[in-house]
């Protein structure tokens, strides 16, 4: 048999002829898809990084999530056109092209997702300077993919010819079910929601619930996780951190202190004096301290009461306490200097004498 023959022979419905043009159609393309994406993606992520827009990198993630599997299908996809194939296989083929098309859309869009979300992660660094409040981020990063997948799956079954809406309704049916048992765990999951787009706090920052305090550490989307001073992991339900007072020095910008001492009886007036112009000496001369007022408060049991009130420029506990360490030393070396004592509890026990 001849070459001609050959071509002109039918099989199956097509002559050799046609699916040699088939075949050929299916080389040129997938020669055509490799080599977009092998040069031309690379080029165009190159290009992507010079610029400021955030959309070009999204968009080169979403081809990228594309495998040669795919350009493969669908350049013998598109050979097969030129066939006359069973209404069975055609089917086939168009069921396979719409699966590979929603499991590759799904898969660049879960590339984007993520991408957007570790732009957001960096941008907060950058902020911060530290990796904070990034958990819930991460979250709807996941969620948002689930969703994904969960579309996709629907679009194709939708496509194939099942009904949906009934699935739809028993999904929905079984949510009902699914949310009255997990009733706690939804709310939680929407307490997490309600803390990351409220912020009345976010990880890093020292609060104190209750009898509790510590560093936030991370807000998950059933717990939060509080790091205590005494260095053991409390873990406080999302619930709870919604519906309870929640005292947050995170957000402080300056701290307010109040501080009392006193000094003996028997000082003088002068004297007395004297340690407003100290105490305002001193306040003046320590970094990130703000002096509101000092004044002789009250006549004590046993000492000359003061009171001072004094604002610190930053809400870390530890630098408040160098601080007041600070102020509390260079007061007692300026007391001994005026020779000025302290009070301390004392009792005066006077006797009279009698006589019988």
């Amino acid at each position: 048999m001849t070459f001609q023959e050959l071509l002109e022979t039918i099989y199956w419905g097509n002559t050799g002829q046609q699916y040699l043009i088939a075949l050929a159609i299916f080389i040129i393309l997938f020669i055509i898809f490799k080599i977009f994406d092998s040069v031309i993606i690379s080029i165009l992520r190159k290009a992507a990084k010079k610029t400021k827009f955030g959309w070009d990198d999204l968009v080169i993630d979403f081809i990228s999530a594309i495998h040669w599997q795919f350009y493969a299908f669908v350049a013998f996809y598109i050979g097969t056109l030129y066939l006359t194939l069973t209404t069975i296989l055609t089917q086939a083929l168009k069921f396979l092209l719409l699966i590979f098309i929603a499991y590759y859309v799904a898969q660049g869009l879960s590339r984007m997702v993520d991408g957007f979300t570790n732009k957001q992660i960096e941008k907060r660094k950058k902020i911060t300077g530290t990796i904070q409040n990034t958990s819930m981020i991460k979250v709807f990063g996941v969620l948002f993919k689930i969703v994904i997948y969960v579309v996709m799956l629907l679009m194709i079954l939708s496509n194939m010819g099942i009904e949906i809406t009934p699935l739809i309704a028993s999904l929905g049916v079984g949510g009902i079910a699914i949310a009255i048992a997990l009733q706690a765990v939804l709310s939680d999951l929407f307490a997490a929601f309600a803390i990351y787009f409220d912020k009345p706090f976010k990880e890093g920052d020292f609060i104190i619930i209750g009898n509790d305090m510590g560093t936030v550490k991370r807000i998950g989307i059933k717990t939060t996780r509080i790091e205590t001073l005494s260095g053991q992991e409390l873990i406080v339900s999302n619930t709870e951190m919604t519906n309870t007072r929640v005292n947050n020095y995170g957000k402080m910008k300056k701290r307010r202190i109040v501080f009392p001492f006193g000094v003996e009886y028997d000082t003088p007036v002068t004297k007395l004096r004297k340690i407003n112009k100290i105490v305002e000496k001193i306040l003046k001369e320590t970094k990130n301290a703000d002096l509101d007022r000092v004044h002789f408060k009250n006549f004590g049991d046993f000492s000359l009461n003061y009171e001072v009130v004094y604002y610190v420029n930053n809400s870390d506990y530890a630098k408040y306490m160098d601080i007041q360490q600070d102020i509390n030393l260079k007061l007692k070396e300026a007391f001994e200097k005026e020779k000025i004592v302290f009070a301390f509890p004392t009792q005066t026990l006077h006797i009279d004498s009698f006589k019988k």
